[in-house]
């Protein structure tokens, strides 16, 4: 029987699933000696006229060879749906293309799907990048291959005491004097901004390019996973050579 790719990867993770609940069962019971184990037993005294009991038994509930059956018939599934994706997705391919231009040719389904979780993860990181503060004006130094702002002069002082008179000295007299704080201009600063950051709007762009491409990529998948896919039987004589 022949299927499509993403027909088969559709069903692959609830056959494993179900594989692995069933198996995980299967040897929790394995686990259980009891299970596998019964007796029969009668009693007969030795005089006739003896007391006299019922027989006795316990059922086997478990039996090994049952439980290799149920086993290959679950792993029997899994194998084959397994080896079914992976024959085709040798042959799934499909080009990448962003607004009609080839990027990539050829690419397998597998890479594409690794390329879209990457690029997820890629978005994120961008989305984190720091931008330029957009409260100056910035300018790109190519030599010190940094964001620079235009100089900025501000004024540096400090504080003096000044005495200042009150009153006059007189013959009687001695001026009255008073210390007071002034701010005194000593110098100036010239600032001048420094940012390795990026201008918002160039991140924009870059995001923007990132999820065109996830778009592109995700087209791409789906298409190599229109790739036919022949049913593939190995569990057969996996099992035929195990549990001869």
């Amino acid at each position: 029987m022949t299927q499509k790719l993403n027909q088969v990867l559709a069903v692959e993770r609830q056959t494993k699933s179900r594989a692995h609940s069933e198996l995980t069962r299967l040897h929790k019971t394995s686990l259980k000696p009891a299970l596998f184990n019964g007796m029969s037993k009668t009693y007969e005294p030795l005089d006739e006229d003896g007391e006299h009991f019922p027989p006795e038994s316990q059922l086997v509930q478990q039996n090994v060879p049952d439980t290799l059956k149920a086993t290959q018939k679950t792993l029997s599934a899994l194998f084959d749906i397994t080896a079914t994706k992976d024959s085709a997705n040798q042959a799934a391919k499909a080009d990448l293309l962003v607004d009609g231009n080839l990027i990539l040719k050829g690419i397998p389904a597998t890479t594409l799907l690794f390329l879209e979780k990457q690029l997820t993860d890629l978005h994120t990181f961008v989305q984190k990048l720091p931008v330029l503060d957009p409260a100056h004006k910035w300018k790109f130094d190519e030599e010190a291959s940094l964001y620079k702002t235009a100089e900025q002069l501000t004024s540096k002082s400090k504080k003096v005491h000044k005495p200042i008179v009150l009153a006059q000295a007189t013959e009687h007299h001695p001026a009255q004097t008073q210390l007071v704080i002034e701010d005194q201009l000593v110098g100036h600063w010239t600032r001048t901004g420094l940012s390795g950051a990026i201008p918002g709007v160039e991140k924009t762009k870059i995001l923007e390019r990132i999820e065109k491409l996830q778009k592109a990529v995700k087209f791409s998948r789906e298409s190599a996973n229109q790739v036919e896919a022949p049913q593939q039987n190995i569990s057969g004589k996996v099992f035929g050579y195990l549990f001869k």
